[in-house]
């Protein structure tokens, strides 16, 4: 394969998205969702991210070739899911690699299932069933410096976050979706936390909401869709601030809060990323040799069609207070 530029499609022979970047083993490892191409449209329940698998790519460096290392888990291997494999995530812990993935059950449910491999490259082999108490998408798994690992997840709309808000499942009619969700200036939905036990496999205890906080210390409201909360939430840690980034949602924008506590709360900060092509876009950040890269994706090598995307990356920069330099995704126009 062709060496990687930054901002360019990393993957072009399939389409990719949500890409999940970690280093291990010295290399980088992304562990994106792969959108299948299909023909059918959009709706904002995301009907048309018909996920069923998930591959594994590498690369040796940020200019060196994208590694394929082929599937790596499928649907038809994980007995709960009925269908939507969407975002995933992965960490390394107990001499062991986890992929975290969502997908819906039996009963149409977004649930959070897990899988485990010796190599960071796979093939994972998942548990029976989902993580007791999981629900929505977009696990992100965050491990600090003790070694405590945390999982935060949840999403708007067709991540059914909103249908949460009781701890049980609640599955109201509602004419558009995310109605069923907090209003105006009521305090907006933020992603949901829970401490990962010590095996990997399951939350040490309950799961609560992370609260994200103005300049002023009021929360964020659900009309504020320019800073709110709606998906794809990632953790980083830099300078000892624990960093937590995430999508808008309907205004394209990926931000970030800062916080002194991997469970906050966290303060709004800004914009990381400027909208890509297509409806959203889905991210992580991770230090490699001495520099930080975000990885995102688009719709760009399909021409704008939201369900066939591609991962890229970028460098990332910080300012010397630790504020983030807002990135223009397409720096050539």
């Amino acid at each position: 394969m062709k060496k990687p530029e930054q901002n360019k499609p990393l993957v072009t022979d399939i389409y990719t998205a949500d890409p999940s970047a970690h280093v291990f083993e010295g290399k980088l490892y992304i562990y994106p969702s792969h959108d299948l191409d299909h023909d059918g449209g959009d709706n904002d329940n995301g009907d048309q991210y018909r996920m069923e698998d998930y591959h594994v790519f590498s690369m040796d460096d940020v200019d060196s070739p994208v590694v394929d290392h082929g599937e790596v888990l499928h649907m038809k291997d994980v007995p709960w899911v009925s269908k939507q494999m969407w975002a995933p995530d992965a960490a390394y812990k107990n001499g062991m690699y986890y992929l975290y993935f969502p997908a819906r059950d039996k009963d149409g449910i977004f649930r959070i299932g897990v899988a485990t491999g010796t190599s960071p490259a796979g093939p994972f082999k998942p548990e029976p069933n989902y993580i007791p108490g999981s629900f929505s998408i977009d696990p992100a798994v965050f491990i600090d410096d003790d070694g405590k690992a945390y999982m935060y997840f949840g999403g708007l709309w067709g991540g059914q976050l909103e249908k949460w808000q009781t701890g049980e499942f609640v599955d109201k009619p509602v004419s558009r979706p995310g109605d069923d969700g907090p209003k105006g200036t009521e305090p907006a939905l933020g992603p949901i936390v829970a401490e990962m036990s010590d095996d990997m496999l399951t939350f040490k205890g309950e799961t609560r909401e992370l609260k994200i906080y103005d300049e002023n210390g009021s929360p964020l409201t659900a009309e504020d869709i320019e800073r709110r909360y709606f998906e794809g939430p990632w953790v980083h840690k830099y300078n000892d601030k624990y960093y937590l980034s995430y999508s808008t949602g309907e205004t394209h924008y990926l931000v970030y809060a800062v916080s002194d506590s991997p469970t906050g709360p966290f303060t709004y900060k800004g914009r990381i990323l400027e909208p890509v092509i297509g409806w959203t876009t889905h991210h992580s950040i991770v230090e490699f040799k001495g520099k930080w890269y975000l990885f995102y994706h688009d719709a760009s090598l399909s021409g704008g069609v939201n369900h066939k995307r591609c991962i890229k990356f970028t460098e990332l920069k910080y300012n010397p207070d630790g504020t983030i330099q807002t990135i223009n995704p397409y720096p050539d126009k």
